[in-house]
């Protein structure tokens, strides 16, 4: 499987900010046809976008589609499933259950890729488990400016902390890489990189950026320390000694739950 730690999000309607986002560092890009696209443009963007999509040679760029439950997201899928494009992952927004996936995937072929499913509504977080339990579902995100501007609550992080907390069991038992909502305030990146590191000790391990200069803030969270990464070192070093079995380290036990998180963290150095 591989792990992301970031995309970048870019508006449909400018390309020629495209290739400036594949540059900009992120593992993974997002055309917006979406939130970042005004009503009177959205056509236009649909075209530039899959034209644009069907000539560049990056394998990381997708695109976030308008809701199922629109008519401009109906215009969206119809154009998809006649693109013979083969994408990383389509972003569905506002997904609200699992038979909505069940619909779309019949019209979108398998060729175009996986599902992107952001969680963003009361009941899209009530059936997170369903939703992420979709076949096509390979990566999630939770859209908490969304969330809270349904059921009325501030962005505060510890407002969000149980929605986060559900979202990493269901994303985890259904092996879905779970990706944080994006930081609004783009010149507070302190801020961005403080909240991703407090992401990260959830169990969410990526996140989405709205501005390039997000990036390295967001990768500089994700990445171990040194001390974390000859922690994890020595740990998989004496497990393998063992030969599996449980064996002491500094005094305290180490077995394959410990062993499967020191990989993990080695994943960011290989």
């Amino acid at each position: 499987m591989t792990y992301y730690r970031s995309q970048l999000f870019v508006p449909g309607n400018r390309e020629d900010r495209f290739e400036k986002a594949c540059q900009a560092g992120a593992d993974l890009v997002c055309i917006d046809l979406e939130d970042a696209v005004g009503p009177s443009e959205k056509d236009a963007a649909r075209e530039s976008v899959l034209n644009w999509l069907s000539r560049t040679e990056h394998r990381n760029v997708s695109l976030r589609i308008n809701g199922l439950d629109t008519e401009v997201g109906e215009k969206d899928i119809a154009a998809l499933s006649k693109s013979g494009l083969t994408l990383p992952f389509v972003m569905i927004p506002k997904v609200a259950s699992k038979e909505q996936l069940d619909s779309l995937s019949k019209r979108l072929p398998e060729k175009l890729g996986p599902f992107f499913a952001i969680i963003e509504s009361a009941l899209g977080l009530i059936n997170a488990e369903e939703i992420f339990s979709h076949p096509r579902v390979s990566v999630g995100m939770y859209g908490a400016i969304d969330y809270a501007g349904e059921v009325d609550c501030d962005l505060a992080w510890e407002t969000h902390l149980f929605a986060r907390c559900k979202l990493v069991a269901a994303a985890a038992a259904y092996d879905v890489q779970l990706f944080d909502t994006p930081h609004i305030h783009v010149r507070d990146l302190a801020d961005c990189e403080a909240t991703t590191l407090q992401a990260k000790a959830l169990g969410i391990h990526a996140r989405s950026a709205i501005h390039p200069a997000q990036i390295e803030r967001i990768h500089s969270a994700l990445m171990p320390t040194d001390d974390e990464i000859s922690y994890a070192q020595r740990v998989v070093a004496a497990y393998e000694e063992a030969n599996g079995n449980v064996v002491l380290l500094d005094g305290k036990f180490i077995e394959e739950p410990v062993v499967k998180r020191a990989r993990r963290v080695l994943t960011y150095i290989s």
